[in-house]
């Protein structure tokens, strides 16, 4: 019999998520093979099936029993804005005594003030505040995660966080998919100068930071953000910017109608960017352009829930419409510090009104969609990479129904056991 590196077996279910990204009513099959088995060498997949039959097939050097667990692909963060210096509890007191987003930005906090403290950090300093985020997401069972820029707003400052992701790549399990943005807000020294600002954004930082990723970044896809939002930026000035980051070899992706529907989804679709994000007020025409097209929409349940909002991504009518959901943390110091995928789709099951099924789904192969990685993981598959997760629960169920604590017993990442 050949030999493999390690086989998974006697999972009560394993979750395969195979065939590719799910759209529209799609959303929510998870392959599940009863008493299944995963055999892995070299750090990819190379079988997958019922236990007897991996058994007879291999002759593993290792071998991990998963009886009466659950056993899935590791989750897939696509939206994070992971690389910070500082925190801003304050602002969590200001916000529950009544003071909302726009009026903390007012006062000087929001963006700009995560963006003071990450300015004046070094990149030894910013990977050494941001190594403990990833490990608790290890924790929780996310094995591939978007970092993005965006708290430094110059040219260098920008340059540093990309380091700093590049750097943590290379050290850490989790796979980082790096994402420049340069355009989160217009810095305090721009104010009444945006056009300004974004001239600065699209011939000088997009240019800079693409000279600086081709040796930084170890992945071939680089991709390009903007926060297309009243007291940000206009749609006109989203696509400028990712017209120019399209043109210097930026994948695309947007941040829209988190607060008030501009149409920068339908600029999204327009563009073929890969994902846009938060929906939360898309207009329905935008809706339909997601059914239309292959733009991922990215929902981020804990942003609304940390802003003590009640309203959320409208998960049923993009489904409705043909589109391809996602979910993802938006992990910032801001509005939802949560490194749980887990939490994610527990309230995307209470909020967003998904199954649990739909849920995991979204945040696996979906959301490996979103961020031009779904050949690679997302799904347990023969020559994709060894990423799994075996939950210490014998029913997929036990995901979206339980909260609060950490369901993951064993991380699997390209093959080796990273946290048990």
């Amino acid at each position: 019999m050949p030999p493999c590196d390690l086989l998974i077996h006697s999972a009560s279910q394993l979750l395969t998520l195979a065939s590719g990204p799910q759209r529209g009513d799609k959303l929510g099959h998870l392959g599940i093979i009863e008493d299944g088995a995963i055999a892995i060498n070299d750090g990819r997949i190379i079988a997958v099936g019922p236990s007897s039959d991996l058994h007879a097939q291999f002759a593993p050097r290792s071998t991990l029993d998963a009886s009466h667990h659950v056993v899935l692909p590791g989750f897939v963060d696509p939206h994070t804005h992971l690389v910070w210096a500082g925190d801003r509890a304050n602002e969590f007191e200001m916000r529950i005594a009544g003071a909302s987003y726009m009026e903390i930005m007012a006062a000087g906090g929001g963006i700009m003030s995560t963006v003071r403290k990450t300015r004046a950090a070094s990149v030894d300093q910013l990977v050494a505040e941001t190594r403990p985020r990833l490990d608790r997401m290890l924790a929780h069972g996310t094995t591939t995660a978007e970092a993005k820029t965006g708290y430094g707003l110059e040219t260098q400052a920008e340059l540093r966080q990309l380091e700093a992701i590049a750097r943590l790549d290379a050290e850490h399990p989790i796979t980082l998919v790096p994402t420049f943005l340069g355009a989160h807000t217009v810095p305090e020294e721009y104010k009444g100068r945006q056009e300004a600002y974004v001239d600065l954004v699209a011939n000088e930082m997009l240019p800079a930071v693409a000279r600086a990723a081709s040796p930084a970044t170890r992945h071939t896809s680089l991709f390009c953000d903007v926060f297309c939002e009243e007291g940000a930026f206009t749609v006109s000035q989203s696509r400028r910017i990712l017209e120019r980051a399209r043109e210097l070899g930026f994948g695309l992706k947007i941040h829209a109608d988190e607060f008030v529907g501009l149409g920068g989804t339908k600029l999204a679709v327009e563009l073929g960017a890969a994902s846009a994000d938060h929906l939360v007020y898309t207009p329905e025409e935008d809706i339909e352009a997601l059914g239309r097209g292959n733009t991922v929409a990215v929902g981020l349940p804990g942003t609304p829930f940390g802003l003590g909002q009640k309203d959320y991504t409208p998960a049923g009518a993009i489904l409705k419409a043909g589109g391809i959901l996602a979910l993802a943390t938006d992990l910032n110091p801001g509005t939802t510090w949560c490194e749980s995928m887990q939490m994610v789709i527990a309230l995307a099951c209470r909020y967003m009104k998904l199954t649990p099924a739909q849920a995991i789904a979204a945040a696996t192969i979906n959301a490996a969609q979103a961020i031009g990685w779904a050949d690679e993981v997302g799904s347990l598959e023969v020559g994709k990479r060894g990423d799994v997760i075996v939950l210490d629960a014998p029913d997929y169920r036990h995901l979206g129904y339980r909260y609060g604590t950490n369901l993951v017993r064993t991380v699997i990442k390209s093959g080796k056991i990273v946290v048990e």
